[in-house]
């Protein structure tokens, strides 16, 4: 269980860091490239079978992320139809949202800005 998930973290990682080296892409634009691509195989069922096999070397990287934007949006249509298009990414979304802005609340009382 661990090896796979090892692999599966590290395969995706591997993949960053090569964008980051070989292209002129920024970090910021190969993350948002890798949540869509998330999306894209959560939302036509390949992600499913890849997370089940891999556990956390999945669903921890970023795209496991965008995999988790689409899950929950499927399942907020078919349950409030067009308004769960709406729904879905933000109830997805709620908790990463919350803990990044209380961790930068945290860092901000504890940390020293220097001016450059």
């Amino acid at each position: 269980m661990f090896l796979k998930a090892f692999i599966i973290g590290g395969l995706i990682c591997v993949i960053g860091q090569i964008l980051i080296d070989i292209t002129k892409l920024t970090p910021a634009r190969i993350l948002v490239s890798f949540v869509v691509i998330g999306v894209i195989l959560g939302g036509i069922g390949i992600y499913e079978p890849l997370k089940d096999w891999a556990g956390a070397g999945a669903t921890v990287p970023i795209t496991g992320f965008g995999y988790n934007l689409a899950k929950v949006t499927k399942e907020m249509i078919d349950q409030e139809g067009w308004l769960g298009i709406l729904k879905g990414p933000l109830s997805a979304g709620a908790v990463g949202i919350t803990v990044s802005v209380l961790a930068g609340l945290i860092v901000s009382i504890f940390a020293k800005p220097k001016e450059k």
